[in-house]
């Protein structure tokens, strides 16, 4: 048995058997049809001037009977014309045109927005306009457009809210962290907290909120947290930290999110010993302004909290606010890998002295300098810097004793050259040298602490030729009986 599928007929070439129908249809029944199937149908003639119209009960308020007689293009709103140009130039007896959504203006001032279709019965005859109301899907379009601006305007609105709300979490002086109530795992910490517990703010995160305190104090911060989920409320507590960071009160709060419950605990450290630190900061504050040597308070992480303004002059900054919050490596050291090694030493010993090295001004300057510094445990645990630029010619008595000839070792470039045209050339450059060699042997025994053999090596001598020249300048006691190779 053989099938043939007919292909599917288009709206221009309506089914044989609606063709049969249509051909038992007279001109009454026709319009009826029309009518009923259609909002509004317009019949227009060649000239585009509306000649009749049918009209449907919920369009009575917009006076459509007012349009006969005038041009169908005079109806429709400016941006509609090219629409309706459209729909009478592509009328034809062969088939129904494309449908087009066209706007009306209305007299209650919003536009009425109709979806036409045409077709031209008869070649030359009139044309029949066939109309959708479509304002029931334009309200829908319009409520749509309003809850997205809602929403976007909902939105900005919690975003700014949120942005508020983080930026205090932040700069708060007070230590807080959000814990969830279920794990109490700690989900964020504000800088105050980190500055707190000694720690930064990424390691506190993730940790179960038991562990930041001291060990005695487990039972009681369990207590708060089961009191937290069991009613929702819990009172304050008092707590230790870790390594001697003191006590504070704890207290906790309950709220929901959509990830759930969590708490805000908020660390309240000792109101005695808070006031005693603000009563000695003001006089402690102004002397270090004062010194005439760069001095520097960093965080752990070398993050500079205070500086003086000898250290301000040094690293050519106007302002404290141009240095605060950034690290002191920025400049500090000729090259990084000096000023890790100060700050290494620090680590390991927790004190250095007088380490020679460079401040690297924001300018280009260099200035050579000392440092001192010093690391302080605590419930706030910072670093110390103390700065002093370097002596700019050797120190008196460091090189003390007289040349051959009786005269007295120069100390400085300038005393070298005040005695040009006082001794020879060849004088000069003689005792120049010997000078020279006196500062590198004492250098060589200052650095390996009075060890000979390794100054001597260091200098590339032999140890008798170090005895030697170290008889000549008087350099060291040589009472000792002298080494052999």
């Amino acid at each position: 048995m053989t099938v043939t599928l007919q292909p599917r007929p288009t709206p221009q070439q309506p089914p044989a058997a609606l063709q049969q129908v249509a051909g038992h249809l007279d001109g009454e029944v026709a319009g009826r049809i029309v009518a009923a199937s259609a909002d509004l149908s317009l019949v227009i003639d060649a000239d585009g001037v509306i000649r009749d119209a049918t009209v449907g009960t919920d369009l009575d308020a917009e006076n459509i009977p007012g349009w006969l007689g005038r041009r169908w293009v005079d109806t429709v709103t400016v941006e509609s014309r090219p629409k309706v140009d459209a729909l009478l130039r592509d009328a034809r007896p062969e088939g129904i045109t494309r449908w087009r959504q066209i706007n009306h203006p209305s007299p209650s001032g919003i536009d009425l927005p109709i979806r036409y279709a045409s077709f031209r019965p008869a070649e030359g005859g009139p044309i029949l306009v066939l109309g959708r109301d479509m304002r029931a899907v334009s309200a829908l379009q319009r409520r749509l457009v309003e809850t997205q601006q809602a929403l976007e305007r909902d939105y900005d609105r919690l975003r700014a809210a949120e942005t508020r709300y983080r930026q205090l979490f932040q700069i708060s002086g007070e230590p807080v962290l959000v814990v969830d109530v279920g794990t109490r795992r700690v989900a964020e910490a504000n800088p105050a907290a980190a500055r707190l517990l000694g720690r930064p703010a990424k390691r506190i995160v993730g940790q179960d909120a038991v562990d930041l305190f001291d060990a005695a104090s487990t039972r009681a911060i369990e207590a708060q947290f089961a009191a937290l989920r069991a009613t929702g409320q819990a009172g304050e507590i008092r707590a230790t930290l870790p390594h001697g960071r003191g006590e504070v009160t704890v207290s906790a709060s309950l709220f929901r999110g959509e990830g759930g419950a969590s708490a805000l605990m908020r660390l309240v450290a000792d109101p005695v010993a808070a006031e005693a630190g603000a009563d000695q900061e003001a006089p402690t504050r102004a002397v270090i302004e004062a010194m005439p040597e760069g001095f520097v308070v960093t965080d752990p992480s070398r993050r500079i909290l205070t500086a003086n303004a000898a250290f301000l002059e040094l690293a050519q900054l106007a302002t404290e606010g141009q240095a605060r919050g950034r690290t002191l490596d920025h400049w500090l050291g000729r090259e990084e890998t000096e000023a890790q090694a100060l700050f290494a030493t620090l680590v390991d010993h927790g004190a250095v002295r007088r380490f020679a090295t460079v401040i690297r001004g924001t300018f280009g300057g260099i200035e050579d300098v000392e440092v001192a510094a010093v690391s302080v445990a605590g419930a706030r645990p910072c670093l110390g810097f103390a700065i002093r630029p370097a002596p700019r010619r050797i120190p008196e008595g460091r090189f003390e004793g007289r040349m051959p000839g009786g005269r007295e070792v120069p100390r400085s470039v300038e005393q070298m050259a005040e005695l040009v045209g006082r001794v020879s050339m060849k004088t000069l450059v003689r005792e120049t040298t010997d000078l020279i060699e006196k500062l590198c042997i004492e250098a060589a025994l200052r650095i390996t602490r009075d060890n000979r053999a390794s100054a001597a090596e260091m200098l590339g001598l032999s140890r008798q030729g170090l005895y030697a020249k170290m008889r000549r300048y008087g350099v060291g006691d040589l009472d000792g009986p002298v080494e052999e190779d």
